[in-house]
């Protein structure tokens, strides 16, 4: 079977077709692109299977520019194993195609490429196998115009490759909508590259002595093959660039007219050229190695595989074929997924062993169980201990020769297991792509608990209870509230009383001062009056703390709000009295005729009486009440008041800085009115100070969640109480105990 060289472009059929896919009209919706790809391995059939090995790795790649066409990609190293499945493959088919009670009208092909262990070159050459390639091109940009009448060889409708199980699951997926065949060297656990990669022995002896792990089932020998891989020679191997690189690698010379260049730029004229007289019997390589023929091997029975299905095709009778009107296929010329059928069905033998498949198509499974064993010279020896057979009963599937295994220290098994078990307080995460047994541990999520080992989920508790820190059982949630047992709630607490005690205290000393003229001046009443209720102000504050109740939180808001518009509005009549007075003293002016100590009276009872007109509306639609809050934080329980209507809180609050502002622009008008105590320059403070703590209360109030919500509020009404108690009262009661020279009527009287 000849060896053709070709050069080859990547393929790419446009997905709608007008006619029959081999007719002209067809072939002008498809188009060549892509430049040169490395060469290839073939050899002329009537149906020609496809081939993809690693033949390179390492691949040298430079940062794209955007600015011209990439490079193709190069690959540094060459592997000389991949060859010897390549070799096999060709030895197969060759095989095959001597014999005369297997397709002996039907010659097998093969069309070989290099995957370099890399998805996009696997892929790529992918293509060119299942979709054909142009048999005219020079250089570049040659294929520009080529269509699909360009491609006059036949397709591979099978592919046997790759060996790398990441590459193969890609040309699976892409292949698989297909239904082109793609047989794969899957394996259990590392197969080859574990239980038989020699080359981790060398730096990790004594960490790898005594492994134990399943490889892919060895050939003892298969007949032939290691005079087929001896066989070649300098007149042979000049004309395949695969087989003249292995050549010049293997032995450290140079072919004279070679075909071959160094992808990384090495070049093979440095070295000495070859003499001709080089063989490959002296030569200890892994191509010429046939002790472990494992994935050979897998090669070898793939080859057999495809013969076996077409010459079950080529057996059909018509009218009782297993298609569409009990048709038959033809051998020379058929779909991809007719050829799957007689695959799945194939079962036959091949050096003592059956070949076939499952009910669902899969190989029947078979692995050599190996042991690594030290020899005395501390090299290592591949030791099979058994093997497992899906094929036989479950009970005998898995056979094991324990006096051959070599354990890692003394004769017995070490405990191996491939995951812990999980403790309370976890769940099992399952490893994709691995045994059941393997697993991570994953904590519970807040709110979830496990109590047993190795829970394959978590628990959610219920609403009112939480998990542990252990994730293992579930608790009440904390449930929170201003208290007065807390510290801030004790602070608050005591700031409250204290204010109480300070109102009540400025009280008594204006009672008993009542006949001065510092306390008589402004309306002693509304002085009195506001004294008791800035008292009351501080004790309302009271009622902010401890548990919340339908009823306490029934009482805080509208008693708040009443209060504080009963401050307010004594002083707007106090701030008027003032404006009052000096018009009075005008020439004609009889202003305060109408706004007598009676009107100021009346003044307070509307200015409060509408604050209790707004609360009682609140309370009558849609009042205050407990709420227990458990959508904020997860493991936290909030008791707390809600407003009930939202525009009825806000309307208290309204309405307190409506009657604010009118009291600040009076008592700023006031403020320069000639008199030796004008008490509207500190109600003009007081509200300046008010107004900064409810102005500021707003987005803290807005934003602050659970019981700092509740503090909030209590030291805004404290703030602003203060401001009120200290501002307007303390300058009187230092002149009432400090300075009573100035409590005198001349005084207050002077200019």
């Amino acid at each position: 079977m000849a060896l053709l060289l070709t050069t080859n472009i990547v393929l790419l059929v446009l997905p709608v077709f007008r006619g029959s896919p081999g007719s002209a009209s067809a072939q002008d919706q498809c188009v060549f692109l892509g430049g040169n790809v490395p060469e290839s391995v073939y050899g002329d059939g009537d149906v020609i299977i496809g081939g993809l090995f690693p033949f390179h790795y390492r691949a040298l790649s430079s940062p794209p520019t955007f600015e011209t066409k990439p490079p193709p990609v190069k690959f540094k190293n060459f592997l000389s194993r991949p060859l010897r499945w390549m070799q096999t493959m060709t030895f197969a088919i060759g095989e095959v195609n001597r014999r005369s009670d297997l397709l002996p009208h039907l010659k097998l092909g093969f069309h070989i490429r290099d995957s370099s262990d890399d998805i996009l070159v696997a892929l790529r050459e992918l293509l060119v196998l299942v979709n054909g390639q142009p048999e005219s091109m020079s250089g570049d940009n040659a294929t520009d115009k080529l269509g699909c009448a360009a491609v006059n060889r036949p397709v591979s409708p099978v592919v046997i490759g790759d060996a790398a199980s990441g590459i193969s699951m890609a040309l699976l997926r892409s292949l698989g909508s297909f239904h082109i065949p793609l047989l794969t060297d899957l394996q259990w656990i590392a197969g080859e590259a574990w239980s038989t990669g020699t080359s981790l022995w060398k730096n990790n002896a004594d960490l790898l002595k005594g492994t134990l792990g399943f490889a892919i089932q060895r050939a003892n020998v298969i007949p032939g093959l290691k005079q087929h891989l001896l066989n070649l020679s300098v007149s042979t191997v000049h004309k395949s660039a695969l087989l003249t690189e292995f050549w010049e690698e293997t032995f450290n010379c140079w072919l004279n007219n070679s075909v071959n260049g160094r992808p990384d730029g090495v070049k093979y004229q440095d070295r000495p050229p070859c003499t001709g007289t080089e063989s490959l019997e002296d030569v200890n390589s892994s191509y010429t190695d046939v002790s472990q023929l494992r994935v050979s091997y897998n090669v070898y029975k793939a080859v057999y595989l495809v013969a076996h299905a077409l010459q079950d095709m080529s057996q059909c009778e018509d009218g009782k074929g297993p298609f569409i009107n009990r048709t038959c296929s033809d051998p020379k010329n058929f779909q991809t997924w007719q050829l799957i059928h007689y695959m799945r069905r194939a079962n036959f033998s091949l050096m003592g062993a059956r070949v076939s498949f499952g009910e669902n198509g899969d190989p029947v499974a078979y692995y050599d169980l190996m042991n690594w064993h030290r020899n005395p010279d501390g090299s290592l020896n591949l030791v099979k201990v058994g093997y497992y057979d899906a094929s036989l009963p479950d009970e005998r599937s898995l056979v094991l020769n324990h006096s051959l295994i070599q354990w890692p220290h003394g004769k017995q098994a070490v405990r191996s297991v491939c995951s812990d078990s999980c403790p309370a307080g976890f769940r099992v995460a399952r490893k994709k792509g691995l045994p059941i047994c393997c697993y991570d541990c994953v904590p519970c999520a807040e709110g979830e608990v496990s109590n047993s080992t190795d829970s394959l989920e978590c628990n959610r508790c219920p609403v009112f209870m939480w998990s542990n820190k252990a994730r293992d059982h579930c608790v009440p949630k904390t449930i929170e509230f201003l208290s007065f047992h807390e510290v801030m709630g004790a602070v608050l607490c005591g700031v409250s009383v204290l204010g109480a005690c300070i109102s009540m205290s400025f009280l008594i000393i204006f009672f008993r001062n009542k006949n001065t003229p510092i306390v008589r001046a402004n309306n002693m009443e509304l002085s009195f009056l506001l004294l008791l209720f800035l008292a009351v102000c501080f004790l309302i504050s009271l009622l902010f703390i401890g548990e919340p109740s339908d009823w306490l939180c029934r009482i805080r808001y509208p008693a708040f709000g009443i209060s504080f518009a009963l401050c307010i509005s004594c002083l707007l009549a106090k701030t008027a009295v003032v404006l009052m007075a000096f018009r009075a003293t005008l020439p004609g002016s009889n202003v305060m005729k109408w706004f007598g100590p009676n009107q100021q009276r009346a003044s307070v009872v509307v200015g409060t009486s509408i604050q209790g007109l707004i609360c009682l509306i609140w309370l009558v639609t849609n009042p205050p009440h407990a709420n227990i809050n458990i959508g904020f934080h997860s493991a936290t329980i909030i008791m707390e008041c809600v407003a009930g209507s939202e525009v009825g809180f806000w309307c208290v609050l309204g309405y307190i800085g409506v009657l604010a502002c009118a009291c600040l622009l009076m008592a700023f008008l006031a403020r320069k009115l000639p008199d030796n105590f004008n008490e509207a320059k500190f109600i003009t403070f007081s509200m300046l100070i008010f107004f900064a703590v409810w102005i500021t209360f707003i987005p803290v109030y807005v934003s602050t969640p659970g019981k700092f919500t509740v503090a909030v509020h209590i030291f805004a009404i404290l703030a602003s109480a203060f401001g009120l108690l200290f501002c307007i009262f303390a300058p009187k009661c230092y002149v009432i105990i400090l300075r009573p020279d100035r409590n005198s009527k001349k005084h207050m009287m002077a200019r």
